[in-house]
């Protein structure tokens, strides 16, 4: 059988938090860590700052916010190209929604607000209708177990 379907990712992690004590306390050790995939910039991460991190640097809660938003808008911009409709600009501002309890936690909502500019004469109704598409066709939203809601603004360009 062929494996033609199958896609790996892999993602090397190392914890750059000791401070000379290791985890001997909660207080005692950073969060921070670097994230390095082949042949990409390294990412600093860290915790949240709400659970001891440093906020200048990404944690995994942004990570997975910007995951669902990037994978959305590449598989909008396929159904658009593959549709006939002229995207200009995209930009989004996406929200997740995290609670928290007892040790652990899960998110549960994200919405993302794309703000998509479609060329003069493109098809904004379809342009509209294809964030229900990307949705279905997003490899990030058919992977998690929460909803992604889409809450889209279409504008046309200027001729």
């Amino acid at each position: 059988m062929s494996d033609l379907h199958t896609h790996r990712y892999a993602v090397e992690l190392a914890w750059t938090g000791n401070r000379g004590e290791g985890t001997r306390d909660y207080r005692a050790y950073g969060r921070d860590h670097v994230l390095r995939i082949d042949g990409k910039p390294e990412l600093a991460a860290s915790a949240d700052r709400t659970f001891r991190g440093d906020r200048s640097r990404h944690n995994p809660e942004d990570l997975l916010v910007a995951a669902l938003s990037s994978c959305h808008m590449l598989s909008y911009l396929h159904m658009a190209a593959t549709a006939g409709v002229v995207v200009v600009a995209y930009a989004d501002r996406a929200e997740g929604v995290m609670r928290t309890e007892g040790n652990g936690g899960r998110f549960v909502e994200v919405v993302l607000h794309p703000q998509v500019t479609i060329a003069a004469g493109s098809d904004a109704e379809r342009a509209q209708a294809l964030h229900e598409d990307a949705h279905h066709a997003c490899f990030i939203a058919n992977s998690v177990n929460f909803p992604v809601r889409c809450e889209p603004r279409i504008d046309a360009a200027s001729s």
